[in-house]
């Protein structure tokens, strides 16, 4: 991986110099625009609406609209002068807990890799943390733009998390909340059955892309001039349900019927994994 960052983490008196590093990366399968008749990648000129002309980018700065649809022009001088005292810090605010922060401030996420002779702190404020089982709210600049951010660890190394702030998230003003819609005792009943019937322990490795895969499929099967197949699909959706109670009765009998399901193919597994293993005993033992 190559750092994106390198800054501090300021916590009381303790600095400790960090690098960054974007955690995630997107697997989508990335396009050209393209000719349609000789597959010519499509460029587009940056033209001045003004004067028709078209312009270099390095004489192209920022502007903002007005409500009058005058433009302020900002330059990177503008930029430069702005106060941001995050710069090369990342600011320990407080510490908690987080179950206290809801999940949909949270924005982006990179590792911190401790830098130059920030180890030893690095490790002592990593134990401490995972001792006290609390998040560190922080403050941070990154691109020109000031965020609130977590801290956390995970696998070992620290999670910078960061935030939208408040005024980014949006209320949800839907009609049917005003509504007063009955749910009936049976109802409930039969969906925390289904909840409860669909329970499992997260594991991620078990999730894929299939689009993504078929995708791949399509654009091989063009590559080696073969006839492009139509990929075979999931269930068909199913629209509203009618009878809700008959809907959710059908949904706990499949979900209880797919965990057997899954559950003799696990032991199937454990059986012929097993086998051989007895095998060898009994040759060893010969």
């Amino acid at each position: 991986m190559r750092s994106i960052w390198k800054g501090a983490i300021s916590f009381g008196l303790v600095t400790i110099p960090v690098k960054l590093y974007s955690a995630t990366e997107q697997r989508d399968v990335t396009f050209h625009q393209v000719h349609r008749e000789d597959g010519g990648r499509i460029k587009y000129k940056r033209v001045c609406t003004v004067d028709g002309e078209e312009v270099a980018y390095a004489d192209i700065a920022k502007g903002y609209e007005l409500a009058t649809g005058e433009i302020v022009v900002l330059t990177d001088e503008d930029f430069e002068d702005l106060p941001l005292s995050t710069s090369r810090r990342i600011d320990v605010l407080q510490f908690s807990p987080a179950e206290e922060i809801d999940p949909i401030y949270f924005a982006k996420s990179y590792y911190l890799e401790p830098d130059a002779q920030g180890a030893k702190p690095y490790v002592l404020l990593r134990n401490a943390l995972e001792r006290s089982g609390q998040v560190a709210v922080v403050k941070v600049a990154l691109r020109q733009r000031e965020s609130l951010a977590t801290l956390r660890v995970r696998d070992g190394v620290f999670v910078l998390e960061t935030m939208l702030w408040p005024d980014e998230v949006r209320t949800p003003d839907f009609g049917f909340l005003d509504e007063d819609i009955d749910v009936r005792a049976q109802e409930l009943k039969m969906a925390e059955s289904l909840i409860e019937t669909m329970a499992s322990e997260f594991d991620p490795t078990q999730y894929h892309d299939a689009y993504r895969e078929a995708l791949q499929q399509v654009i091989e099967a063009k590559v080696a001039g073969k006839e492009v197949v139509q990929p075979e699909g999931g269930p068909a959706e199913a629209g509203p349900a009618v009878d809700l109670m008959a809907a959710l009765r059908a949904s706990v009998d499949a979900a209880k019927k797919g965990r057997e399901s899954a559950g003799a193919k696990a032991e199937e597994k454990e059986a012929k994994e097993e086998k051989p293993a007895a095998k060898r005993k009994t040759r060893k033992s010969a």
